[in-house]
């Protein structure tokens, strides 16, 4: 989906907004440009969730039960790594076609697959059976991550009393580490041909129908059932209109707005590309304002549950390289900024992706070298079987947004000049912690930070590549995250402070973290 309302300069600083990669505005200006920031406290802004930073995973991973258990140590690194207060959603386009075997007697549902040809069907061919011992396993994972936890529940295929049989047993196992369950995922691409989980003329006033059919099953067997949704694909009317007319026996179990988004797509279009990433997309601000608004209005929060780079599995070259570093993390803080309780990168095994799909592996007709996966290039962990886990360069960037969790954004002015980067800035506790995304390949900038309270020393930690193409190199304050969620980051350089001003280096292609006291 897509977010924003008008542009708040007052809450993060800005390239001014454009369709193309920002270049400098003239040879006059060189290589280099000065921007003065200006800080100010501010009680209105919004206040980042501890819990803001999450990942998305298909629901079919839980076929596999050793997956989310707590002795898969690495992946257990690696999540507590990125956030100690995360939060885990499963859901995907899988999860339309995965049944819960409660016992020896339950028998699978039919498999049900649209009529005629499904080269253009990017849908799952297959049920995935998921068994008691994957959620108890999953229970005991978020234990020992101390993550959350979104669970989505097959609308596509499906029936309310297996959503609700189901839901009762992982509102059993996970207890009060569930956020709350989604009923379906993408219910806005049902009609289309490249769904078919629904008729052609299949819209929303069936949708809610539906919903409250299933969400009313559910609550009967899960009385404390808490529900977040519509979790679309695109269309943010549905998410507005879904706040407006959820049933009102339902409407206070109804605690989260949710979504999807993703920048680009797909990833055999030759329009996609790096540049065309990093300039960004000027309509997030109006449209995630517009939501979160909704959302506030029926006190709700709103979540970004599922995204990333490039949609249908990514695209090699861009999604797994570090301009998606420098994308994620930028993306993650503006939503923060605009008042979004939290974003859920997706990723996960390429198997369960691809089959997610419907087979379709568009990223590997555009590979331009052997590819370790076939799909999910931008999955911010890689944990193929028989490989190794690791970070990819997108679980950086990701690292470097969640530096300002649990912080209050901070009021700031600035005039970048049209060098394409962004600003941010957030107080938690006794420090102010301001993250800047460089995302300009050719300009670097020399910042000057002023603000409405005494700076009396700064530190900085830097995330840097190789080159904006660079799949490998990647490091954040000055070190490698290592196998086994091993990253031990070098000391923090002081920065340049004088007469409460701030100064510091940010080269192009690059991203900081200043540290102010």
């Amino acid at each position: 989906m897509s977010k924003t309302m008008k542009r708040r300069d007052f809450l993060f600083c800005a390239a001014a907004a454009a369709t193309t990669f920002c270049k400098p505005a003239s040879a006059a200006s060189g290589p280099e440009v000065s921007v003065d920031l200006s800080l100010h406290e501010d009680p209105t802004t919004p206040v980042v969730p501890r819990t803001f930073t999450g990942l998305s995973y298909e629901l079919a991973q839980l076929t596999d039960p050793a997956f989310f258990s707590p002795d898969n140590r690495d992946l257990v690194a690696y999540f507590r790594l990125l956030s100690a207060e995360g939060v885990l959603r499963l859901g995907g386009n899988t999860s339309e076609f995965c049944w819960f075997k409660a016992d020896t007697s339950a028998i699978a549902p039919k498999l049900h697959l649209p009529p005629g040809n499904l080269d253009a069907n990017w849908m799952p061919r297959q049920l995935f059976q998921i068994n008691p011992e994957a959620i108890d396993a999953l229970a005991a994972f978020l234990q020992s991550t101390g993550w959350r936890l979104i669970y989505g529940l097959n609308f596509g295929n499906s029936t309310p009393q297996r959503a609700a049989g189901e839901a009762a047993y992982v509102a059993q196992k996970i207890g009060d580490r569930l956020e709350f369950f989604q009923i379906g995922n993408e219910p806005d691409l049902y009609r289309n041909p490249s769904n078919g989980t629904r008729p052609p003329r299949w819209d929303f006033p069936n949708y809610i129908q539906e919903w409250a059919e299933f969400a009313t099953a559910v609550a009967a067997r899960v009385p404390s059932a808490r529900f977040g949704g519509p979790d679309v694909a695109a269309s943010s009317d549905w998410i507005t209109r879904f706040s407006a007319q959820v049933p009102a026996q339902l409407a206070s179990r109804v605690v989260a707005l949710t979504g999807h988004y993703y920048a680009e797509g797909p990833p055999d279009d030759p329009h996609v590309t790096i540049e065309r990433l990093l300039a960004g997309n000027p309509k997030i601000s109006a449209q995630t304002s517009q939501i979160v608004a909704s959302a506030r209005s029926t006190d709700r929060t709103y979540r970004m549950t599922e995204g990333n780079s490039c949609y249908r599995g990514g695209k090699p070259g861009m999604s797994d390289a570090f301009a998606a570093a420098l994308w994620a993390g930028d993306y993650m803080l503006q939503l923060a900024t605009l008042g979004c309780a939290g974003v859920n990168l997706h990723g996960g095994r390429s198997a369960f992706l691809i089959a997610g799909l419907g087979g379709h592996t568009p990223g590997m007709t555009v590979a331009t070298k052997p590819q370790a996966v076939h799909s999910g290039f931008y999955s911010p962990i890689q944990s193929e079987p028989g490989g190794e886990v690791k970070a990819t360069p997108v679980f950086y960037g990701m690292m470097l947004a969640n530096q300002l969790a649990g912080a209050g954004m901070l009021r700031s002015q600035c005039d970048l000049q049209r060098v394409n980067a962004t600003i941010y800035a957030a107080r938690r506790d006794d420090e102010v912690r301001v993250a800047i995304f460089n995302k300009d390949e050719l300009t670097s900038i020399q910042l000057a930070v002023r603000s409405s309270f005494q700076i009396s020393t700064a530190t900085v930690q830097r995330m840097q590549g190789p080159a904006l193409t660079a799949t490998e190199g990647v490091t954040l304050a000055g070190v490698q995250i290592l196998p086994h969620a091993q990253w031990s980051p070098r000391a923090a350089k002081p920065a340049a402070v004088r007469n409460s001003i701030a100064r510091l280096p940010v080269p192009n292609a690059s991203a900081a973290l200043l540290i102010l006291k």
